[in-house]
């Protein structure tokens, strides 16, 4: 009680002393009063339910074990495999690297949306998540409060339109989520006989029938907080963005912690990539002897930006410290999936074991290093090819012939029914899906594309890619009634998208917005409303200041 009684005086007399360091205030205050009226429980260790003893069959004649590996905001320069060295150019990533070596690269691999949880609801479903209204996603209650505060404190060029009377009846962040009657990939797999794991971010909801629990995962080590270690950690680095108001809410929100199948919240043990990582170790040699799948589902190298002391000291040639930090992260991803397979290569399961590999959405331009996504524009939350166009491979040994190469697009929404089709299980004949099983194509036996047509959508952002031609069409909420803003790119020409074609081409404009206009009557209403339009640069971070003649695109959220 005297913790908290100081915690509170020291808030009220500094709060009093400036109005004007609001948002610091808050950044400083919130997860200290957080921790000091809700403290998370000391580490304890997870108790994994242990398989067989002995197999039934030897691991070649049994359904594949499927590791999904998912990483949360790695744009498509952030691994060596693309363009040859990830950070400055210098850093390596041969372990990512060598899913596709030994296995398949997709050229061409989108995320299902340009933000973290739509993404990852229609990856779990094989389906558009704008299907059952997960449209936008789950924001902190405090985030456009803050938002609204750094406008008002530090306007910008181009405004951030904020509904604060929406904001305030929206409920809170855990409470919005993916419908429980959708079925995952976990519940299919389920069905035969798979143990099912979850280990890290889940982020499509958080009540009672959305949960990894609820949703065919046997057991789940959930992800209840976003720091990597705690700020003032002997063995971390940080580096945080100034001026940037999602860092600031990251940061305000921030708290280091873990749950296992919904119980008490209690603290990880170390890095948070090596603890998932370790943890998902375990799974692996728990149920060696009978099939597994297993969810890994990486927070990083989403901000807050922090590295260890060791992997930061790993890279003391890069003199930007953010980017330094960020190499770290890298490192740590790199290391996890080095961990992953030699665990699966000790307990023979290498040979049937389908490995996926991908990130959510791109890099976000707000951590405010300029070459993540490179050599593509744009970012995070904007459908430019940096929003979406991703790292994607798999391998599995006993099926995929190493070395493949695929250059037509494949989607998010085809991981559902290639890992369902893979363990020989049936996909729901219900409802509409939206993938297709990718292993015809990467072993030839189909040798059309997988997709004609390929759709994203968020709010008044909404994209179609149809035979090569990309159409993004998005509203300019700043200008009277609402101005429309087109770009048309022609990718097999035009692969960075350097040239709108909007005004040479009507008639592939009006084409393809018949397919877009087609594809949204399909869709549901949003399952809750859009409460802020924040401007985004393409072609600068977002802290960069705007000049006349930049390109800029409105997300909606």
């Amino acid at each position: 009680m005297k913790k908290l009684l100081s915690l509170l005086l020291i808030i009220a007399v500094t709060g009093w002393i400036g109005w004007q360091n609001r948002i610091e205030l808050i950044v400083w205050a919130a997860p200290k009063l957080s921790n000091t009226l809700n403290p998370f429980a000391p580490n304890k260790p997870i108790e994994w339910p242990q398989g067989p003893a002995t197999a039934e069959a030897p691991a070649n004649e049994r359904p594949p074990n499927v590791i999904l590996i998912l990483t949360d905001d790695m744009g498509f320069n952030d691994i060596s495999l693309y363009n040859g060295g990830a950070a400055d150019g210098s850093q390596m990533t041969p372990n990512i690297d060598a899913i596709a070596h030994q296995g398949v690269r997709f050229d061409n691999g989108y995320a299902a949306n340009a933000i973290c949880a739509p993404s990852r609801a229609s990856m779990l479903t094989g389906r558009y998540s704008t299907r059952f209204g997960f449209e936008y996603t789950p924001i902190f209650k405090m985030g456009p409060r803050i938002f609204s505060w750094m406008q008002e404190l530090e306007p910008k060029t181009l405004p951030l339109i904020i509904d604060t009377e929406t904001a305030a009846t929206l409920p809170p962040v855990e409470d919005l989520g993916m419908p429980a009657e959708e079925i995952t990939i976990a519940e299919v797999l389920k069905q035969q006989n798979y143990y099912t794991a979850h280990i890290g971010k889940w982020h499509v909801g958080s009540l009672e029938g959305m949960r990894p629990e609820d949703q065919g995962f046997d057991d789940s080590l959930y992800m209840k907080g976003t720091l990597y270690l705690p700020e003032d950690h002997p063995d971390v680095v940080n580096a945080k963005i100034e001026g940037d108001a999602i860092d600031r809410m990251v940061w305000a929100t921030a708290r280091y912690g873990a749950q296992f199948n919904g119980g008490s919240p209690f603290e990880p043990k170390g890095y948070i990539t090596d603890y998932y990582t370790d943890e998902a170790v375990k799974v692996i040699e728990a149920n060696r002897n009978r099939p597994f799948f297993l969810y890994l589902a990486h927070w990083g190298p989403h901000n807050p930006i922090q590295a260890t002391r060791e992997d930061y000291d790993a890279f003391p040639h890069i003199e930007n410290h953010t980017l330094r930090v960020y190499a770290g992260m890298m490192r740590a991803l790199d290391r996890s999936v080095e961990k992953v397979t030699a665990a699966l290569e000790a307990n023979g399961l290498s040979d049937n074991t389908l490995i996926i590999f991908s990130s959510d959405n791109g890099g976000a331009g707000y951590i405010g290093l300029p070459d993540i996504n490179k050599p593509y524009r744009g970012w995070k939350l904007t459908h430019f090819e940096g929003g979406t166009h991703v790292p994607f491979m798999a391998k599995w040994p006993k099926k995929i012939k190493a070395g493949s190469r695929f250059q037509d697009p494949v989607h998010h929404i085809d991981i559902f029914h290639t890992i369902v089709a893979a363990a020989g299980a049936k996909a729901p004949t219900d409802r509409k899906l939206d993938g297709v099983d990718l292993l015809p194509y990467i072993r030839g036996e189909n040798t059309t594309a997988p997709h004609q047509t390929l759709f994203w959508r968020q709010g008044f952002q909404q994209t179609v890619l149809h035979n090569g031609w990309k159409l993004i069409r998005s509203e300019q909420p700043e200008k009277p009634n609402a101005e429309v803003k087109k770009f048309l790119f022609n990718l097999k020409e035009d692969p960075t998208e350097r040239n709108n074609l909007q005004a040479q081409r009507a008639d592939k404009v009006g084409e393809l917005e018949f397919l877009l206009d087609q594809h949204n009557s399909e869709q549901a209403a949003p399952a809750w409303p859009s409460v802020l339009k924040a401007p985004q640069l393409i072609d600068k971070t977002t802290n960069e200041e705007y000049q006349q003649g930049d390109t800029y695109l409105y997300w909606p959220n």
